[in-house]
């Protein structure tokens, strides 16, 4: 990835500094100090070993007299592939399995507890390809599959909560393929899981061709450390799906990801998103990308007139968090393997709803009334013309 920008922060870091510097981070971040926590030796040091970055960020919330605070900490973990595509599929798996597991271990003694991958971590993100074989392979179940069994060791050793999002076959009924996000609990147990709620159809995320709208609504997941929610990869473009999270009471949304910065990529919306959502439903996000070049066997179209090609362009990582405030922390690189930690007081979301009234003053009761009206099959958009305004006066 020689030549591609490291990250939007590395572009301000070198070129701003002194009062120009905080204006940027009080405008753009929200806060002039990132609050910066500290890391331990060893973490830093294992980072460096295995070449992932590594930051962490808190986000504080202020003293209750009724409440102690409700502290805890959340990773995010966004990696490239670690083998070529044309290998055999279980040597890619465990392949991945391998890199993971040592920024998972980093986590695990910086007290992380709950942990979310990038969308279907643990493949290369074949569905731009078309073809069924041998990328169907990776399916597999989302209670006991292999990848659920390996994150359960996990869990269980760091006392840590995983969302891990998965091919999911559903051997139940019939082998349907789903794209699954696996919540796994802090004793290996798992949860329950959340099925994708948006697929695109857009240019070489042609992703209906192996799995379709899930069937799981809009599941909140009560954890040990915290109400927890996913809102998987292109649900994000669509606002009632992050809003019907926070009615259910999630406290910490999670955007597992797999977008590019191509042409027709989403690297202008990326910093928007999540933060958007954080802001109008009250609740932490946190929007995680993978990274790299990921090159298949065959060439592929995108249906746009131009030649054909093997991999999709960059998926440029950058993932963050962001406050029920709006504040958010600087991101992961575009280029790099990375941790991502947040110290967040989960009091900060009820302060918020306090103070902006945002819940209070949205009017579902006016929204219901008027949707209703759009699905009717004899809907007349409410617009107004001007010679109906002079035809009133005659």
């Amino acid at each position: 990835m020689d030549g591609e920008t490291k990250s939007l922060e590395s572009i301000i870091e070198n070129n701003l500094n002194g009062r120009d510097l905080d204006e940027f981070n009080r405008i753009y971040y929200g806060r002039k100090n990132h609050h910066e926590v500290q890391l331990k030796e060893s973490s830093i040091a294992a980072a460096k070993d295995n070449n992932f970055e590594i930051a962490a960020y808190a986000f504080p919330a202020k003293k209750e007299h009724t409440r102690p605070p409700r502290i805890v900490k959340v990773g995010v973990i966004q990696h490239s592939i670690a083998v070529p595509t044309d290998r055999p599929i279980n040597e890619q798996k465990n392949a991945i399995f391998a890199k993971v597991k040592k920024i998972i271990d980093v986590a695990g003694q910086e007290g992380v507890n709950i942990i979310c991958f990038q969308e279907l971590w643990n493949m290369p993100f074949a569905f731009c390809t078309r073809e069924k074989q041998p990328w169907c392979e990776f399916a597999e179940s989302a209670e006991d599959g292999p990848t659920t069994r390996f994150l359960r060791e996990l869990a269980i050793k760091y006392a840590m909560v995983i969302v891990s999002s998965i091919l999911e076959r559903d051997e139940k009924h019939a082998d349907i393929l789903w794209n699954t996000a696996v919540i796994i609990s802090d004793t290996g147990n798992v949860i329950g899981k959340h099925r994708k709620n948006h697929i695109p159809r857009v240019g070489d995320f042609n992703e209906s061709n192996y799995y379709m709208e899930g069937n799981t609504g809009h599941p909140v997941f009560a954890t040990r450390y915290g109400k927890i929610a996913v809102n998987i990869c292109f649900g994000r473009h669509h606002v009632l799906n992050w809003m019907m999270f926070g009615q259910n009471g999630a406290e910490i949304v999670f955007n597992p990801s797999a977008t590019i910065a191509a042409e027709a990529g989403s690297e202008y919306m990326w910093n928007i998103e999540a933060r958007n959502a954080a802001i109008t439903n009250c609740y932490f996000t946190a929007a995680i990308n993978r990274v790299g070049y990921e090159e298949f066997p065959n060439e592929f179209t995108s249906a746009d007139g131009k030649p054909a090609h093997k991999d999709l362009g960059l998926f440029y990582g950058s993932s963050y968090f962001s406050a029920p405030d709006g504040v958010r922390c600087p991101g992961l690189s575009r280029t790099r393997d990375g941790l991502l930690i947040s110290v967040m007081d989960l009091n900060m979301n009820r302060q918020i709803r306090d103070r902006r009234c945002y819940y209070m003053t949205q009017r579902l009761d006016m929204y219901v009334k008027s949707l209703s009206k759009v699905l009717e099959l004899d809907f007349k958009p409410q617009v107004v013309h001007e010679n109906e305004k002079c035809k009133d006066k005659e």
